[in-house]
């Protein structure tokens, strides 16, 4: 038997998971949370062979919980429970160690299939969200491998029209954002590259090879 523990703040989205696992032949549910804390309490105290942890939840959200019930329980299968689709949340999850995330329009098949392969030592995360992963995964080594990787996305943008000679203004109008954004970004751009001022950053940049 498969022992499930369902953290979720939504009562009838329990209960209807609850039903589920109940009507299932391999599977037994050992205990219900509304909130991360409780969450994290049963599960250390019931030890379920898998967590369905919903990643939005009072008092501790879904994404500690996750990272300090590992960190105390690496054998524990956590699959995150979600409405949001963001990818921030996912890869969040992921390094919190997670080993599967399941939105919650997914169907009983996919919910099963999820707690079966996970409780089987496998990571499943389903199509759709396999293959935005991978995407994910591509961003990152992408920045890895640009210079200055400690830079956002944005702030690299800022420094390669800084490096090519525009103005604030031209480069507000260029990204379609605000003066005062972009003085924002150019200022993080200055901490991030430990330099005072525009002709220094352009120079580190031009030794990047930005032009």
């Amino acid at each position: 038997m498969i022992r499930v523990l369902i953290a979720d703040d939504h009562t009838l989205f329990r209960e209807g998971v609850s039903a589920m696992l109940q009507a299932t032949s391999d599977t037994e549910l050992v205990g219900e949370a509304g909130t991360g804390a409780d969450a994290l309490a049963q599960a250390l105290a019931l030890r379920p062979d898998i967590v369905l942890m919903d990643i939005m939840m009072p008092e501790l959200n879904g994404i500690l919980a996750t990272e300090r019930l590992v960190a105390a329980q690496p054998g524990v299968g956590v699959i995150m429970l979600t409405m949001l689709e963001d990818d921030d949340s996912l890869f969040a999850a992921m390094c919190a160690g997670a080993r599967g995330y399941i939105l919650k329009g997914a169907d009983k098949a996919e919910m099963l299939q999820t707690i079966r392969a996970v409780a089987n030592g496998e990571a499943r995360f389903g199509p759709a969200i396999a293959g935005r992963l991978m995407g994910l995964f591509r961003q990152q080594r992408a920045a890895r491998e640009r210079p200055f990787p400690n830079l956002s996305e944005r702030e690299f943008e800022v420094l390669e029209l800084v490096a090519r000679g525009l103005s604030n203004g031209q480069i507000a109008d260029r990204l379609l954002i605000s003066g005062k954004t972009v003085s924002n970004h150019i200022s993080n751009i200055f901490l991030k590259l430990h330099v005072s001022d525009r002709a220094q950053a352009i120079v580190r940049a031009h030794q990047a090879g930005l032009t």
